[in-house]
């Protein structure tokens, strides 16, 4: 019974920090992507803009694909870089950069904004284009 007991409480010592770990990407995407309303309060990043499922872990979405591609230890680079590359990961013709400006899910072409692109492009660039998203 005592040999039981050390190995589920190993599994727990060791997972557990694996787990928690996704969480400050998550909360880096809500601070990189200016996710945040005038009155202070976080809008809503699900682990959909990266991955297939709500709850994160694999699969990866096409978006979520394009951060991992570009991820060399930092997070917010990562989302930075792959926000740069100009890409459409989900084929729904906007860019992901602006997928993230309008609020929607670069990696679900289900998810796409109501404006066109080009007036996305404007205004995202009167914001001072991509570059907004910056890692700090």
């Amino acid at each position: 019974m005592r040999k039981i007991s050390f190995w589920v409480l190993m599994l727990v010592v060791v997972a557990m920090p694996l787990v928690q770990a996704r969480g400050p990407y998550r909360l880096q995407a809500i601070a990189q992507f200016n996710l945040v309303a005038d009155n202070g309060e976080v809008c809503t990043v699900t682990c959909q803009y990266c991955h297939v499922s709500p709850n994160g872990g694999a699969p990866w979405n096409a978006f979520g694909n394009q951060v991992r591609a570009n991820f060399k230890g930092s997070i917010g680079e990562a989302l930075y870089e792959a926000l740069k590359a100009m890409k459409d990961s989900d084929g729904d013709g906007y860019a992901d950069v602006l997928e993230v400006f309008a609020g929607t899910l670069p990696g679900d072409a289900s998810s796409k904004p109501l404006v066109t692109a080009q007036f996305l492009m404007q205004n995202l660039e009167k914001a001072g284009g991509v570059d907004i998203y910056k890692p700090k």
